[in-house]
C-alpha cells in the first residue's frame, strides 16, 4: 500500500513539472511569434529592415535554445544551451530599446514587450540555477 502510495505521489509530480514545463514552452513560442510578427510590422509599417531581422534573429533564438536544452546530451550542455538563450534574451532586450529610443514602437508595446522577455530571462536564470546545482 505504501508503495502504491509512493507511486501515485511521484506521478503527480512528474504531472506537475510536465504542466509547468508546457507552459514554459507556450510562453517561449509565443514570445517567438510576436517577435515574428513584431518583424513583419517593422517591415511593413515602418519600413525598418534591419532592427527588425536583428530583434527576429535574437527574440526566436530564446526558445530555440530553450527547446535545445530540453534534449542536450549532458547536464552541462544544457547549462551552455539555456545561457545562450540568456544571451538572446539580453540581446533582445537591447533591441527592443533601441526601437522604442527611435520610435519604431511606442512605450506600451515596448513596456509589454519587455516585460515578456525579462520573464523569460527569469525562467531561464532559476533554470541554469537549478541545472547548475545538479551538475
Amino acid at each position: 500500500m505504501m508503495e502504491m502510495m509512493g507511486m501515485m505521489e511521484m506521478m503527480g509530480m512528474m504531472e506537475m513539472m510536465n504542466n509547468k514545463d508546457d507552459a514554459y514552452k507556450q510562453k517561449f513560442m509565443a514570445f517567438a511569434i510576436r517577435m515574428v510578427k513584431l518583424k513583419k510590422y517593422l517591415n511593413e509599417q515602418k519600413h525598418e529592415y534591419n532592427i527588425a531581422d536583428q530583434i527576429q534573429r535574437s527574440g526566436t533564438a530564446i526558445g530555440a535554445n530553450h527547446r535545445e536544452a530540453t534534449f542536450a546530451e549532458s547536464k552541462a550542455d544544457m547549462v551552455h544551451k539555456l545561457s545562450i538563450a540568456q544571451k538572446e534574451c539580453k540581446e533582445t532586450m537591447y533591441w527592443l530599446k533601441v526601437l522604442h529610443g527611435s520610435e519604431f514602437i511606442n512605450t506600451t508595446y515596448y513596456e509589454e514587450l519587455m516585460g515578456d522577455v525579462e520573464e523569460l530571462y527569469k525562467i531561464l536564470t532559476a533554470s541554469v540555477k537549478t541545472a547548475k546545482s545538479n551538475l
